[in-house]
């Protein structure tokens, strides 16, 4: 049967988003259920207005075909059901009975309420409670006032359903067309209109990127080589130039020749699904490139444009690139490429016929003032998408600290993500509703999930009653606001609010000191030494050295702070590193350790940085680097420094010269947020005897310059921040070191609801035994260990110590006694 149809614009999109529905619940056909739920998609439109002044939204009625869908395979062209089609011959007839000069969504939404008998008028009428008689009345009155302004002037660009215009024609299309209608666009799913995305004001306002789009625009004006592209870090805004392009277009702010055409952005992953059978790649694209020739007026942008010639396809088939460059090379396409320098050099430079199709433009990051200018154009969208107000210390912060703290990234895209997420985070923990308010929304809530539970069980009538009272509660919602003003309350989003995200996409301590951090900052030294027994000037640089970079003082590249402790073994250097660990991140093991005698060898530099492209292992990275760059804000021990090779050494100059290092793929690795502590037991005995004979601090210095300059460079030397000598453990200091060891086992003993005591005789007995000059506080350790917890852990094995039982060690006889209480 043939008919003849002239549908507007409306029809075609209506019909578009109803076959998407049903490809999505694997429905199989398009029946008249997702004809309404098409209608309910076109916002603004009369026949959704209608459908929404009774009550029918959009999320409801999806919730419903989506309680319909089947694990059937996906069909990819759904057709329309009989009764579908019954409704377009009802549709097209009724606008013929009523003289309109199109067929429009209302005279569709007509036809389907004249068949009493279909799913769609079942829902509307037993979910949504909607007056059957009442709709088509106001169908029909809508439709005569809509009428009398069409015959005066025809539809613009009146489009027959997926035919051709149909300005001065109707289209000729019979029931199978229409219900293959998807699938006669071949760039159906494979991309975006960005210039119909820029009508819609979908796209924020380009700003600061006026260079890249005249440059685009005179590339694309050329009468050869007239494909542009585009060049640049990921983040830069390579994108934004080509919707830049769009927003002038509609504008009108481009050349004669650029001014009709349409800006369709491709998605190359969608070219390549569904393509595994021979030849389905080449077909699908070619089908793409004819339509787009066809049209005559589409500039196609490819963003990852590489991935064309990264692609492999099987063996003999011919590739993406290639099938691309004759339409190229002949001038019958506009093409905008858009890649990263990596990927353009890896990719397109070597595939010289198609780099020369091409004419690049290199998008650099913008600078700090510029992305503030960009971030102040972009504010009101964020603004209204949150519902929230953005200050322009928040706007500045974000620029600050994403250039201080997120290196890996590059502006505006970092910037533009933090007021992104401050923005969210903010509205999501506002607690700026009232109580009684927030009772209801959660009330609503809870009706509306007994509700969609109430439509799968298909009892419609208690759907009924629920939709009822959410109706209800919404109104009282509705004046509350009202009495309160809560509809103009907007939560201010600060500097805070972005310094808060920095710090949980970091781990980095950056938003404003809290009481109880600016207490524990000034007491720092005392909670080290808490730990570090004897070591006061060590414990002192480094805890000046937090202080000033947490207050914001730092304003060199270099990390934080960088210490050499010199000094015998055990006597605290490693113990300090863990402690500064502990106090900077509350865990001890938050700290990078690197043993340096396993870097003696000159080939070892590759374990720190990650093998040479070409080399076993490139991809797995450094251990040092691979590190950093997962928590940039930690503390590196080197240990035992003095036994490192010297070409890693060298390494070590430009981490405390400039605060950065390139790893084995050519990454930069930031380490200006690290604490680099070096240990060594180089000369301990000799240098600290020389120390003593020192009069002043100048003095003391000096020697220690003298004494290292013959196992590490000067160079080096310099680079140290401060180098501190600890000192052998004398008696005092090693009981209280006791005392320490002793607590923790206490609570390790404690969490069992053992008790402990030990006596002064016994911990004499510990000091006295356990004291090694040379040895320092690891033979108490082990003494302690092999003495008590051992003798403890037989004892609790022997059921002789229990729950509640207390433990007492005292010493008789150069021995050690437990009796178990």
């Amino acid at each position: 049967m043939q008919y003849n149809i002239n549908a507007s614009e409306d029809v075609t999109k209506m019909l578009s988003f109803a076959s998407e529905a049903a490809r999505k619940y694997n429905a199989g056909e398009i029946a008249t259920e997702y004809l309404v739920f098409g209608i309910l998609q076109l916002k603004g439109s009369n026949a959704q207005k209608l459908l929404d002044d009774f009550g029918v939204l959009d999320i409801e009625f999806e919730a419903i075909l989506s309680e319909s869908k089947t694990d059937d395979d996906l069909v990819k062209s759904p057709e329309l059901t009989p009764k579908s089609k019954k409704v377009f011959v009802r549709a097209q007839n009724l606008a013929k009975e009523l003289n309109s000069p199109v067929v429009d969504t209302e005279h569709i939404l007509f036809s389907i309420l004249m068949a009493s008998d279909c799913v769609a008028v079942n829902i509307l009428d037993k979910v949504f409670n909607v007056n059957i008689i009442d709709l088509k009345t106001k169908l029909l009155a809508s439709i005569k006032e809509k009428d009398s302004l069409l015959k005066e002037k025809q539809i613009k660009n009146g489009v027959g359903i997926f035919g051709e215009n149909s300005k001065n024609k109707d289209a000729q299309i019979d029931e199978k067309s229409v219900a293959n209608s998807a699938k006669n666009d071949p760039l159906f799913d494979l991309g975006v209109d960005l210039t119909e995305k820029a009508k819609q004001g979908k796209i924020d306002p380009i700003i600061g990127r006026d260079k890249e789009i005249e440059r685009l625009i005179e590339i694309l004006c050329r009468k050869t080589k007239n494909n542009p592209c585009l060049i640049g870090e990921a983040g830069v805004g390579k994108s934004a130039v080509v919707e830049g392009l769009a927003l002038k277009i509609i504008a009108g702010e481009v050349p004669a020749e650029l001014k009709d055409k349409t800006i369709f952005s491709f998605d190359i992953s969608g070219l390549m699904a569904g393509t595994k059978f021979r030849g389905a790649l080449e077909q699908k694209l070619r089908n793409a490139i004819n339509e787009i020739i066809q049209n005559g007026k589409i500039i196609v942008f490819m963003d990852e444009i590489h991935t064309l010639v990264q692609t492999s396809s099987e063996k003999g088939e011919v590739s993406p690139a290639d099938i691309l460059k004759p339409y190229l090379a002949r001038g019958e396409i506009k093409t905008i490429g858009a890649t990263t320098t990596d990927e353009y050099k890896k990719y397109l430079e070597k595939d010289k016929a198609l780099e020369r199709r091409f004419q690049p433009i290199i998008v650099n990051p913008p600078t700090k003032e510029d992305t503030f200018l960009i971030l102040k154009g972009i504010r009101d969208s964020y603004e209204q998408f949150h519902g929230v107000k953005i200050n322009d210390d928040a706007l500045k912060s974000a620029i600050e600290l994403s250039d201080r703290y997120i290196t890996t990234r590059n502006f505006p895209d970092k910037a533009i993500d933090l007021i992104d997420e401050a923005s969210s985070r903010a509205k999501l923990f506002d607690n700026s509703l009232p109580s009684d308010v927030v009772v209801l929304e959660k009330e609503v809530q809870k009706l509306q999930k007994k509700k969609k539970q109430a439509i799968a069980s298909e009892d419609y009538e208690s759907a009924i009653v629920l939709r009822e009272k959410i109706f209800s509660l919404k109104a009282e919602i509705e004046k509350l606001n009202n009495f309160y003003g809560t509809s103009d309350i907007k939560r201010v989003v600060g500097s805070d609010d972005v310094a808060n995200i920095v710090s949980l996409w970091t781990s980095i301590p950056v938003a404003k000191l809290t009481e109880t951090e600016t207490q524990k900052l000034l007491n720092l030294e005392n909670i080290l030494q808490n730990r570090v027994i004897g070591q006061s000037e060590a414990v002192s640089s480094v805890s000046k050295a937090i202080r000033r970079n947490r207050v914001g003082l730092k304003t060199s590249k270099r990390p934080i702070g960088s210490f050499l402790f010199l000094g015998p073994t055990g006597v605290g250097k490693t113990e300090l590193s863990k402690a500064v660990a502990e106090a900077l991140f509350d865990d001890e093991n938050n700290l990078v350790r690197l043993d340096m005698s396993e870097y003696m060898e000159s080939n070892s530099i590759t374990k720190l940085i990650g093998s040479p492209p070409g080399y076993v292992g490139y991809e797995e990275g450094g251990q040092l680097t691979e590190s950093i760059r997962k928590k940039p804000f930690s503390v590196v021990l080197l240990d035992e420094i003095e036994k490192a090779h010297k070409d890693v050494l060298n390494l070590l100059l430009q981490i405390l010269d400039d605060g950065r290092l390139t790893d084995g793929q050519g990454r930069l690795v930031n380490f200006q947020n690290t604490i680099i502590i070096m240990t060594s037991n180089i000369g301990s005995y000799e240098l600290e005897e020389m120390l003593k004979n020192a009069s002043s601090a100048g003095e003391s210095d000096d020697i220690i310059q003298k004494y290292l300059k013959d196992y590490l460079k000067p160079e080096l030397i310099n680079r140290i921040d401060n180098i501190s000598v600890f000192k052998s453990l004398d008696k005092e200091s090693l009981a209280k070191i006791a005392k320490i060891m002793l607590t923790s086992l206490l609570q390790q003993l404690n969490s069992m609801s053992i008790n402990l005591k030990l006596t002064e005789k016994a911990l004499d007995y510990l000091i006295s035994k356990g004291y090694n000059v040379e040895f320092g506080a690891r033979p108490l350790r082990r003494l302690i260990e092999q003495e008590i917890e051992s003798v403890i852990g037989e004892a609790i094995l022997r059921k002789e110590c229990i729950a509640k039982c207390t433990i007492v060690i005292d010493e008789s006889d150069g021995k050690l006694l437990f009796s178990y209480v």
